[in-house]
């Protein structure tokens, strides 16, 4: 028979698991956002600063 103890132990570490997973999901995510936003940027400055000349 298993221990009440180990079966409380594993969902903890499943739901660890789980959140961690999450986090690093979300935080790639934002990066590639954020990345994607500055790029854009640079080129509508690029862009905006071609045209003034």
């Amino acid at each position: 028979m298993e221990s009440p103890f180990l079966s409380i132990l594993a969902l903890v570490a499943l739901v660890l698991l789980l959140a961690v997973t999450g986090g690093v999901g979300y935080l790639t995510l934002a990066d590639w956002r954020d990345r994607r936003r500055q790029e854009d940027e640079k080129r509508e400055t690029r862009r905006s600063t071609t045209k003034r000349r």
